[in-house]
């Protein structure tokens, strides 16, 4: 009795697996800052829809059904692999770490709808600035000169961008959004302590159940029932959200945190793209002249994080 071949892979699924074979070979930094910028497109991305949401709707809420809409997203995946591949090692560490990340989204939602996503970008980016710095205190990470250096080109873009903004509303509201960076960091660094023996899918997974918990009882003060339409760009937020953070736990898993961080002064070229076209938003000169030197600092070290240690 002949057997019958067996079927060929879907073209989608050996180009795939090719491109999973090609990366396997490249350098672990340089794999990690592709992981990272996938991820920082995601966010940018992500935000923009969060901005349009957050005009229409409470901060509060929006912020509580993104994260409620990123657990029903991953709730098929996760009862098809088992609930117990999903059971954490530390469910402390995963409350502790979704405690801040709560407390920094409720900072950014207050003030995403106030200023621009190019600015909005460009203030979040002093969060790399504070993971570095938490890199090699808690984590002792060998911090080389090009990352403070390309960390520092990044930096006075950002300033470039940020500074003849800082008056009026716009400015105070440019310094809650500058007062969530640190909260973010702290948060984005327990997630490195998690990866030493939690998997990525579990950490994505458990951010988004206990951000939805601690939103929760900040949404139902101003809940208002959401439309349609709004309904489903929720859960492309919440396909999206769950996509970023298991990219951004990716990037962390394959390197040191530190080694990430210089590319996420990109994000500011995406923002400021996708700014224009959604929102009308037109960068400004600061903003373009600011996004010239940050993406110098990314190419430099990408260069030198490819050539590795």
């Amino acid at each position: 009795m002949q057997t019958r071949p067996a079927a060929k892979p879907h073209f989608l699924v050996r180009r795939a697996q090719l491109l999973h074979r090609r990366a396997s070979r490249l350098h672990s930094s340089v794999r990690a800052l592709l992981w990272s910028v996938t991820a920082g497109l995601l966010f940018v991305v992500l935000n923009s829809f969060m901005r349009g949401l957050a005009l229409q709707l409470d901060p509060f809420q929006v912020q509580f059904l993104r994260y409620l809409m990123g657990v029903l997203v991953m709730l098929p995946f996760m009862l098809r692999a088992g609930l117990g591949r999903f059971r954490p090692r530390s469910i402390g560490g995963q409350f502790v770490r979704g405690a801040l990340h709560t407390g920094g989204l409720a900072l950014w939602f207050l003030a995403i709808p106030h200023i621009t996503l190019a600015d909005t970008t460009a203030i979040a980016f002093t969060t790399p600035i504070f993971i570095m710095l938490g890199a090699v205190l808690l984590f002792k990470e060998a911090m080389r000169w090009e990352r403070w250096v390309a960390a520092a080109i990044g930096f006075a873009g950002v300033l470039i961008v940020v500074a003849p903004k800082l008056t009026g509303q716009a400015g105070l509201y440019s310094l809650v959004m500058l007062a969530s960076a640190p909260v973010f960091a702290a948060s984005f660094l327990v997630t490195k302590a998690l990866t030493r023996y939690e998997r990525p899918e579990v950490i994505v997974a458990w951010q988004a159940i206990s951000v939805t918990a601690c939103s929760l009882p900040m949404a139902l003060l101003h809940w208002a029932m959401p439309a349609p339409g709004q309904w489903l760009v929720f859960a492309f937020c919440g396909l999206l959200g769950s996509c970023a953070h298991y990219c951004l736990t990716r990037s962390y898993a394959a390197a040191d945190i530190s080694a990430t961080q210089s590319v996420k002064f990109l994000d500011l070229v995406w923002a400021t793209l996708i700014g224009w076209v959604a929102f009308g938003d037109a960068p400004s000169r600061s903003t373009l002249v600011g996004g010239a030197v940050i993406s110098a600092s990314t190419l430099w070290i990408a260069r030198r994080e490819a050539r590795g240690r």
